[in-house]
């Protein structure tokens, strides 16, 4: 089956449904492609307190079902199937799933960017229970309790130093040793200096414990393969993130795995536009990636008003 879309947008997360009610109001009738997690990752999110209007805190599956019904109420058609293949060095632009076949003037890649986690079964179980990979998301649920995160790089002490904010201890684990570590020495140097963050090296994780919620962590040393449980009451998973652009392919021009954006949401091809976590490495925030949803909505309109006959 194909059809034609002035617009469509890959992606249903924050990023993806944001433009989505902005197209659709603005009488585009956008075709919103769910991928293969409907929702993005914040379906994995248990609540959330730090997206504006809610004074309660909100599932991340109640906030996105609540963005998905309005932009269907303004006229947004959903795909299901998650896009395998694209051809977008001519127009119209063809978008492929197992299923069908979409040609559109204009696109906008919302597919976001998903955390590099553990692999262990007892992680993906505890998901949203006491395993989180967003310190900034989730650290605040965490006040005067023992949590543990995974991870050497900068990215791992910032979010350890942040959750001592909240956190009564906070045990960052390190596959290698100190001099190892990728961290600058400068963050190593903070990290180390407050009384909240201890080191254990050479170690890593082999289970997460707990039924309904973390209870603890076993660690194996990676020297002496002797194991050892460590008490804790949540686990963060700090070992990056991996933009979702392999389909893509070198359609468009990437930095580091993610679409690199000019003159705010423009790709390096016209009319394709980026937004949220598969262009920001920095923020990986739900608002800052509907902000971009904003922005990549707005500029695919103002494109198409100057395109009315592609």
């Amino acid at each position: 089956m194909e059809k034609h879309s002035r617009i469509a947008i890959i992606g249903s997360g924050p990023a993806g449904l944001t433009a989505a009610i902005y197209l659709a109001r603005a009488e585009l009738r956008p075709v919103v492609f769910d991928g293969l997690l409907p929702g993005g990752q914040l379906m994995l999110t248990s609540d959330i307190g730090n997206y504006p209007g809610f004074p309660e805190d909100i599932s991340g599956q109640q906030l996105m079902s609540q963005m998905r019904q309005q932009a269907e109420r303004f006229g947004t058609e959903f795909l299901s199937g998650e896009v395998t293949a694209v051809d977008i060095t001519q127009r119209p632009f063809t978008l492929s799933t197992s299923m069908q076949t979409v040609t559109a003037d204009s696109v906008i890649i919302a597919t976001g960017a998903s955390p590099r986690y553990l692999g262990l079964e007892s992680e993906q179980r505890l998901m949203g229970r006491g395993v989180s990979a967003c310190a900034t998301c989730d650290g605040f649920f965490f006040k005067g309790k023992d949590i543990a995160i995974v991870g050497g790089g900068d990215t791992a002490l910032e979010e350890a130093t942040f959750l001592t904010k909240f956190a009564k201890s906070v045990s960052v684990i390190v596959r290698k040793g100190e001099a190892d570590m990728r961290a600058s020495k400068i963050m190593i140097a903070r990290a180390k200096s407050n009384e909240k963050i201890s080191f254990i090296y050479h170690s890593e994780v082999v289970e997460v414990l707990g039924d309904r919620a973390v209870e603890g962590i076993r660690i194996k040393n990676e020297r002496t393969n002797a194991e050892r449980v460590l008490t804790v009451q949540g686990l963060f998973v700090a070992i990056g993130h991996k933009p979702n652009t392999d389909f893509l392919g070198n359609a468009v021009e990437l930095t580091k795995g993610y679409i690199k954006v000019t003159n705010h949401t423009n790709t390096s091809v016209e009319g394709v536009f980026a937004a949220g976590d598969v262009q920001d490495w920095w923020y990986r925030q739900a608002i800052a990636a509907a902000g971009f949803g904003c922005m990549a909505a707005l500029d695919a309109e103002k494109y198409l008003a100057q395109h009315p006959s592609i």
